[in-house]
């Protein structure tokens, strides 16, 4: 089996809105994605000959995936008040809303389906949300 692995992190900020603990606060991250994809076979012809898939392809993606939440407040739907959100945006803070409380569990799951959805068949997805704590999702 073969795999290849690539990585890269965004900074943002969250909060597990209903949680009984300190996370329950706005807080911020470097959040760091790492993919896995495999195959027990590489490309037999052309000029990516002996390659799973190409490296700059893999890469990229992946960055351009890490560099959509960057320096943003990723909030899950329905969990902050209309006038907050208002607020917010009049002051042109990059909000996200995503439709799952944005825990790391859910993070690798929802990469995970972005590099699907762009024809990327990954193994796995690693989310860090600090350097000793991840979340790792695969199908």
């Amino acid at each position: 089996m073969y795999s290849l692995k690539t990585s890269a992190s965004f900074d943002s900020a969250h909060f597990l809105s209903g949680y009984s603990g300190k996370c329950s606060n706005i807080h911020g991250h470097r959040w760091v994605i790492e993919a896995v994809v495999s195959s027990d076979t590489l490309t037999e012809n052309g000029e990516k000959r002996g390659m799973i898939i190409d490296f700059a392809d893999f890469k990229k993606l992946l960055k351009n995936t890490a560099d959509s939440f960057d320096h943003a407040l990723i909030y899950e739907k329905g969990s902050l008040k209309d006038t907050t959100l208002d607020a917010l945006k009049d002051e042109n803070f990059r909000l996200i809303e995503v439709p799952f409380r944005p825990t790391a569990e859910n993070f690798a799951r929802h990469f995970f389906d972005i590099l699907k959805s762009s024809g990327i068949c990954p193994k796995s997805v690693t989310v860090f949300e600090t350097p000793e704590n991840c979340a790792v999702y695969e199908e």
